[in-house]
């Protein structure tokens, strides 16, 4: 028989011309035919099973990054550049872990989909919810997209061109500024533009979720052009880290360029771990684009008329593990800069911390009127901002 195609449950049809998506939405060609609330495409199972995959990653890379953020606000002369952008990075990873986290509380209804909770948020610059996840989870995850390819280039710097920390330390104003004024850029015109749409898989509010042209425009191609220019400069390190050990092999006096070559080989290490995660997101992406458009189309075609509940051919199902992985590489990077900070450097950081905590605790127990102002000068001199 032939198929039928047409908004079929579980889809939703917008039969109300007074409706806000009214000719606004489609879905596999078919006008005014939302996409419901959860994903049609995942049984109870496998939606119980999405919740608790997003939860753990998110609540791990939310960890692993507050303690990496934690340590560097006690210890912020440790970390020198080139090394540093790996903390903004891990700032990045940490909110953007947060928006995650927000919707595991919150719950997938209160933040993807429509007040009525029949279908997920079309073109929408609200809710506040779904306004404030969009911005942790896509503002802050392109900006540590950006802090990647400025770790590659410090890197690149202090391997390829020899620079030194307070060298390199000296352009920190440039790397924030387009750290935080290309995302800036970009959220300000999803929210303008209204491409701001609900995730029915995880449940967050991101972007290109239902239009194609918003994840080729917002999501896959930054993603795309940070990896080739973040791995240039990586590759361009590398060559350089190589040049360095010929070096040093033919130079026995050369006991600093080692240490320098340790903290090279460390980052370079930390910057390929996240390339991976990062192509194989842009993977993903590519593969629901190319795909997305036969899964709509098996929705409101379905063979002979389905019935309310019907689930799509598995051949035209899209592969729930792919959704997975897309979800776990997203936040597995915020867990590999949380490994940087796993050291005996970090136990000694908190160490002196805790023994600080402790004296001025007990300064202040005893501390009399006249002597308030003694004993400043013993904490540590943090460094200055305009070096951050």
């Amino acid at each position: 028989c032939e198929p039928i195609c047409g908004c079929r449950a579980p889809l939703v049809r917008i039969s109300n011309p007074r409706h806000v998506l009214y000719d606004r939405v489609r879905t596999g060609q078919v006008r005014n035919c939302a996409t419901p609330c959860h994903s049609p495409f995942l049984g109870r199972e496998q939606r119980t099973f999405a919740s608790f995959w997003i939860g753990l990653w998110s609540s791990l890379c939310f960890a692993a990054t507050f303690a990496t953020v934690s340590t560097f606000l006690i210890d912020m002369e440790r970390f020198k550049y080139p090394e540093r952008p790996i903390i903004f990075l891990s700032l990045c990873c940490m909110l953007a872990s947060l928006g995650y986290i927000v919707r595991m509380v919150a719950g997938h209804e209160a933040v993807a989909c429509s007040a009525d909770w029949h279908h997920v948020l079309y073109a929408s610059s609200g809710p506040a919810l779904c306004t404030a996840v969009f911005l942790l989870t896509y503002f802050f995850g392109m900006a540590g997209c950006v802090w990647w390819v400025i770790l590659s280039l410090t890197w690149f710097m202090a391997a390829g061109l020899k620079w030194g920390s307070e060298a390199i330390a000296g352009y920190s104003q440039y790397y924030h500024l387009a750290a935080w004024l290309l995302p800036s850029i970009k959220a300000i015109a999803a929210l303008a533009m209204n491409a701001v749409d609900g995730d029915p898989v995880a449940g967050i509010c991101s972007v290109g979720n239902q239009s194609l042209d918003n994840l080729r425009g917002f999501v896959l191609a930054p993603l795309v052009a940070y990896l080739l220019v973040g791995t240039a400069f990586l590759l361009a390190g590398l060559v350089a880290l190589f040049r360095i050990r010929n070096a040093i092999s033919a130079n026995p006096g050369g006991a600093k360029t080692e240490k320098l070559e340790r903290l090279m080989v460390r980052i370079g290490v930390f910057a390929v771990l996240y390339t991976v995660p990062a192509a194989v997101a842009v993977v993903c992406h590519l593969y629901e684009q190319q795909h997305r458009d036969s899964w709509e189309r098996t929705l409101v075609c379905g063979a002979c008329g389905p019935g309310p509940g019907h689930l799509p051919e598995p051949g035209a199902r899209p592969d729930f593990a792919v959704f997975m992985l897309k979800y776990f590489v997203c936040l597995v990077g915020g867990i590999t800069s949380g490994a940087w900070i796993w050291s005996g450097k970090t136990a000694g950081s908190w160490k002196r911390f805790y023994k600080r905590c402790r004296a001025w605790r007990a300064g202040k127990r005893h501390r009399s009127p006249i002597g308030a102002g003694r004993g400043s000068g013993s904490y540590p001199k943090q460094l200055p901002f305009s070096h951050v």
